[in-house]
Order: structure tokens, then sequence, then C-alpha cells
């Protein structure tokens, strides 16, 4: 019997230039890649409710990074190698094929969610549409004797003619770490090890999920979502964590020397965060722009979850830095306002619900207020100049406020990008970045107050069509 696909039932939260599910439910992107001219993106899909499920892949195309096209569901489990679920993986290129390797996930029978064994499964594609589940799977069994039943979410690249993958993953003394593959041909791996692992759960949490792996400005890069690091002050006060360690990587030893952890993204709302190589040479990140254990009030119109929009890092003095690609510049429409800062007017007075807000202005302290239509505020990010820190304020998250410190500066330079229900703040030229869902009944109005504010401003309407 064929199950009923999810309905959307109403667009008021939903964008319309992040991607968000054509049915039902989304969690983390997976499969991140160029191929036959297009970005494809695929990611954690349950179709039939919006609500966590047996998981699928679904799909998208786009030449710019920013127009997607919906395509049918990538993937969907059942088959032996993938029971209960095809989770988190990665994309490659391959003699003009596109593979996919992605986890197959198994429950025991006994109704434990947390009884369950994963294994690692490949599928291909000629035409980036249409994929087969590879003949042989799994190509990787079983998890490493010493480790637990947490071994997903398969992060593939290339280098000097080998193939290698990384996965998350939790050894038997409760600590997580990444263990590291290598093969010749994508379909015989040779373990390799660890290729980092936690110091403690406190500092580095018990299990990292969606690691990623890359060189940039001469440096290695290891992103990876830890669960379990304790909050730290103005630290960590995510359910889960995104975030990277810098380091340097000797391929020939299997040896990865690095620094400490630091967060990706200082907002609510981030979390499982995969990147490319574009063919210019960007390396571009995209995450889940939702949380574990969020209220997801779209689930009433019949889905559930959204992507960010796809950034691209950059590394300076070891620390990543974020900005939106800048095909993002494509939706600019008609100004909506510009002109010198004022503490008297409303930089947005709920004209619009799909904007782009660039502000430069002293290194003073202000207060930047998003209100609903009751001119109740919903968030508010303040700048304390004496400290150089940011701190936002999240209304539907009391007591629960983030933060984020940035290098002395004379001048501050914010740019948001509101699409409905998520913004998307920008610190410095991406040296913080807030992401955040929120939930309204009409298109917010955005004030800045301060003292003889000494700045200016540009709206952009954006336009998804």
């Amino acid at each position: 019997m064929l199950k009923e696909l999810s309905t959307v039932t109403s667009l008021r939260y939903r964008p319309e230039f992040h991607l968000a599910p054509t049915f039902g439910w989304m969690n983390d992107p997976n499969g991140f890649v160029y191929f036959q001219g297009y970005y494809h993106i695929f990611y954690q899909n349950y179709p039939y409710k919006p609500e966590w499920g047996p998981m699928h892949w679904g799909h998208a195309r786009s030449r710019d990074l920013i127009h997607w096209e919906n395509l049918p569901i990538a993937l969907a489990p059942g088959d032996d190698e993938d029971t209960n679920g095809v989770f988190s993986g990665s994309g490659i290129v391959k003699n003009g094929r596109l593979y996919l390797i992605y986890t197959g996930h198994h429950y025991y029978g006994d109704n434990n969610t947390e009884h369950f064994w994963q294994n690692q499964n490949l599928a291909y594609s000629d035409d980036g549409v249409h994929f087969t589940k590879y003949e042989h799977n799994p190509v990787i069994s079983q998890a490493p004797s010493d480790s637990t039943h947490h071994f997903r979410d398969p992060k593939i690249w290339e280098y000097d003619g080998m193939y290698y993958v990384i996965l998350g993953n939790q050894s038997q003394d409760g600590l997580g770490r990444v263990i590291i593959y290598r093969s010749e041909n994508l379909f015989d791996w040779e373990y390799l090890g660890e290729l980092d692992k936690s110091r403690s759960v406190s500092n580095e949490g018990d299990m990292w999920e969606c690691p990623d792996f890359f060189a940039i400005n001469g440096r290695h890069v290891l992103l990876t979502s830890p669960m379990k690091i304790e909050s730290q002050q103005q630290k960590f006060r995510n359910l889960y964590q995104t975030g990277y360690f810098i380091g340097q990587y000797d391929y020939a030893k299997n040896q990865f020397k690095r620094g400490k952890f630091q967060e990706l993204d200082n907002g609510h709302d981030f979390y499982a965060s995969q990147t490319l190589l574009s063919p210019d040479g960007r390396r571009i990140v995209i995450g889940w722009a939702d949380m574990w254990e969020s209220e997801f009030p779209e689930k009433e119109d019949g889905w559930a979850g959204m992507l960010t929009l796809p950034r691209e890092l950059t590394l300076i003095d070891d620390h990543l830095f974020m900005r939106p690609v800048t095909e993002v510049h494509t939706l600019r429409g008609r100004v909506l306002g510009s002109g010198n800062l004022t503490s008297v007017q409303p930089l947005l007075k709920g004209e619009s619900s799909t904007v782009e807000i660039q502000l430069t202005l002293a290194a003073q302290n202000f207060n930047l207020c998003f209100q609903n239509s009751q001119e109740q505020d919903i968030i508010s990010l303040h700048f304390d100049a004496a400290n150089q820190e940011f701190q936002l304020i999240h209304h539907a998250h009391p007591q629960d406020d983030r933060f984020a410190t940035i290098e002395q500066s004379s001048d501050i330079t914010l740019a948001l990008y509101i699409d409905k229900s998520i913004v998307e703040i920008f610190v410095q030229n991406g040296a913080a970045v807030f992401t955040e869902r929120f939930y309204t009944n009409a298109p917010p109005v955005i004030r800045i107050n301060g003292n003889n504010l000494l700045g200016h401003f540009m709206i952009y309407q954006l336009d998804a069509q």
C-alpha cells in the first residue's frame, strides 16, 4: 500500500530563497556536490509526515546555488543494506558518474530506538537524477571493534589519486571521534584508524556527527557536530554544536595536529554542515537551519526544516569566516530604503518578509530589534562597544542568549538576510554569524536604537523568481 506524501498547506512560514523540503520533514544536508553543470544538494527527508521518520534522501539542484529545482527523492530505505533509514552521507564524481556514499540504519526489532547498527553503502547515477544502489553493498559492513554502534555520516574526497572517507564515530570509552578509511576504487576500503578524537566529553563531546575534512590556505580543517559538549558561559549553548578544529594533517602518517574546538555559527539554529569545493575554487558550506528538539511551528503546515544560504568559507588567522555566496546578489530587487541611520524611524516597517539589510555604523553601543505587528520584540541584537561583544536575545528562547566577540574595530558591518521565518545575520563580513528561525503573523518591523547613531543602511527587496 502506497503512503500518502505530506502536503504543504500554507506558505506563511515557508521560505522563498532557502531550500525547504518538497514534502514533510528535512534535516541534515547530504551529498553536496557539483555534477554536470549543477550544484546538487541532498538532505535527510521523511516525505510522509512533517516529523522525523525513516530517513530518505530528498534532492534539489541549482545552476547558481540560489535558485533550486526540486527533484525526485534520490534514495529510499528498505533494502537489506538500509532497512530502517538512509542516513547522512556525501557525494563524489568519478569518471563522469556521480557516486553517493551513505549510512544504512538498522534496528534490532526490540522497540528500543537506541539499539541499532549502521553500515556504509554506495549508490550511483549517470544523469544526476535517477540513482541505483550498488549491488554489492555494504562497502563498509561494520564499525571498528573498539567503537560503539554510532558509526555514520561518511564524507568522501580524493587526494593524490586515492579516495578517503571519514565517519562520525564513538569509541568504547564514550568519546566522540572521526575515523578514516582509504580506497583505490570506492568499493574496497582499508581502515586507517582515528583521524582525531575528543579529549573529554565536557569540552569536545561524546559523539562527532557529520564530519567534513578539507584544506584551505595551507591548513586543514576538521568540521564536525559534537554532541553533549557542556555549555561554557557564553559558548556552546546549543543542544548540540557545530564547529571546527584547525590544524595540519600528514597523510603518510595519518596524524592530525590541531587546536581547540571553535563554533562555526553563533545562533540558535545551525547544525550538521557540509562543504564542497566549487569549480571556481571556493569552499562553500551549507547547514541545517534548525536544531533538534525545536518546536517547528511549520509542522502545522505540512513541512518542517530548511537549509541555510550557501556560504563561502575563508580562513583568516585560524578563524573561519562565513559570508553568503556572491550569487545571492542576483535576488536583489527594488531598494526599499537607504540613508543615514536614525533611532527615530524604523529601518523596515513590515513592508516585506524577504529582504536584505546592509548596515555600516561606528563602533558604539546599539540595539537592533525585530518586532512583530504588535511592536513586541522577537529578536534583539545588542552590541557592547567596550567589550566588542554581541549579545543576541531571542524571545522564544528565554534565558538562552547567544554571544559573539569580534576583533577591535572602529566600524561595524552587518548583513541580514530575512526569508519568511529565518534571518541570517553576518557580522564583520562573516567573522561571526547568527542563524535564527522566528515565527510572526506579518513581516517584521526592524529598528535600531542608540545614542547619536553614525552610519548608513541599504535595504533590498529579495525576489526568488
